[in-house]
């Protein structure tokens, strides 16, 4: 569905990863931002690796295999923004092994980024050990040898967020252009439900964290950080502002 947003426009509002939206932005793509995140969560727990193989950490991936869904994938992006800027790891000296097309299609994965072959899967690459580390879902990594790369996730996501001042965000709300010029109290009414939506249902237990924040500024920082990631990846040409 995003790959259909943004190279079709196919939908007058959609839901869309950040980074997606940033690079659709960056290729002109004809879409506005609406300040409500849908999906926001700290993305340390989703690289894992096979310790079955030996132990593995972070400083330890330059020149190794780590599968990502595809090269401009938001969580992907976050990890490897926390993987060089937390870890020190050389992101350009990764073996970045992907098995989709990014959803922007003008977009061209960097030289050190190479297609899986045909039917292949992140997990059973893993068990194999054809990659090193995989970025993969919760529900993905449940076999008993698949460890998180990054040591005890949750206490890293905390100190992130204390570092940085701001929540990972995957996925927000955009609409057409020509919506917003031609019907603004449309696009309003849309935002008005969802917030009204996210007030009933309340805060996610545990935390204390917002994941779900609307508005500019509650976003800013979040955003911020988000364009930091991409600008550092090249994975867009120029720096946006909030």
């Amino acid at each position: 569905a995003f790959k259909r947003a943004v190279r079709d426009l196919e939908f007058d509002v959609a839901e869309l990863a950040i980074v997606t939206f940033l690079m659709a932005k960056a290729y002109g793509k004809p879409l506005v931002l609406v300040p409500a995140v849908l999906i926001g969560r700290f993305q340390h727990q989703f690289l894992v690796y096979n310790a079955g193989r030996g132990p593995l950490a972070p400083g330890d991936l330059a020149g190794r295999r780590v599968g990502i869904r595809a090269y401009s994938v938001t969580t992907a992006a976050w990890l490897r923004g926390i993987l060089a800027n937390d870890h020190g790891v050389d992101i350009d000296r990764v073996k970045w092994v992907t098995f989709e097309d990014p959803h922007v299609a003008e977009y061209r994965d960097p030289p050190n980024a190479k297609r899986a072959p045909e039917g292949k899967d992140p997990v059973s690459m893993l068990l194999a050990g054809e990659l090193d580390a995989a970025v993969v879902a919760d529900s993905a990594a449940k076999d008993p040898r698949l460890k998180t790369l990054i040591p005890d996730p949750a206490a890293a996501a905390r100190d992130w967020h204390r570092r940085n001042g701001a929540l990972q965000i995957n996925h927000m709300l955009v609409v057409k252009a020509s919506l917003s010029k031609s019907d603004p109290l449309a696009v309003r009414e849309v935002y008005r439900l969802l917030l009204e939506s996210k007030k009933l249902a309340g805060l996610p237990a545990g935390t204390g964290i917002d994941s779900n924040p609307f508005g500019v500024e509650a976003n800013r920082r979040n955003l911020e950080v988000a364009i930091d990631y991409v600008v550092q990846q090249r994975l867009t040409p120029e720096r946006f502002r909030v």
